[in-house]
């Protein structure tokens, strides 16, 4: 690996914002300082929190589509803690990814700023996108019960050569035949 880790996004909602906030807030921690709140492990190996770099970002959201992964991260209808509000411009833009089943019929009865409100731009190739960012690692955070689009993104990931965190109860490298896809392409950690 590089000295940066080049990560993409799939699914900008509340936990990508805590990721983003917390690689901004943490910037400045160094491998000396020894107690940092709300930090287990200030550097793991020879990587600090400043070595990860989000390089790509997918959603569905037209409140999030289009827009600087630093606006982003606020937009409806995320409502997470805002801890590091003052971001700099990361010069990633959201990129269209495919709804498929990320989006819960029952939601449209909720009302607009807590719910997603689906662009209607067709979705990129995420593949090509992932390959064309430098993408080392890709971090699914598609809301709770999108099997389709997990398995779409794990997929994605694995021809474009990056590796895939799953941050959602969706089960891929605990099943035989996904990870069985991931140890031939020798990307599973």
């Amino acid at each position: 690996m590089s000295k940066q880790i080049k990560i993409a996004i799939a699914g900008v909602g509340n936990c990508a914002s805590s990721l983003i906030q917390g690689i901004y807030y943490y910037k400045n921690v160094k491998s000396d300082d020894e107690l940092i709140p709300g930090l287990m492990h200030n550097i793991i190996g020879d990587y600090k929190i400043s070595d990860i770099k989000p390089v790509a970002a997918f959603d569905i959201d037209k409140r999030k589509v289009g827009k600087d992964l630093s606006e982003a991260i606020f937009a409806p209808p995320n409502c997470t803690k805002i801890f590091c509000k003052d971001l700099p411009r990361i010069g990633v833009k959201v990129k269209t990814g495919p709804v498929l089943d990320g989006v819960a019929e029952h939601m449209k009865e909720y009302p607009e700023d807590k719910r997603f409100v689906t662009t209607k731009e067709k979705s990129v190739n995420i593949v090509e996108e992932l390959k064309k960012s430098g993408a080392e690692i890709l971090i699914n955070y598609m809301p709770v019960g999108s099997q389709k689009a997990t398995e779409f993104y794990a997929k994605a990931a694995l021809e474009a050569g990056c590796a895939f965190i799953n941050c959602m109860p969706v089960f891929i490298c605990s099943e035989k035949n996904w990870a069985e896809k991931f140890e031939k392409r020798d990307y599973l950690v």
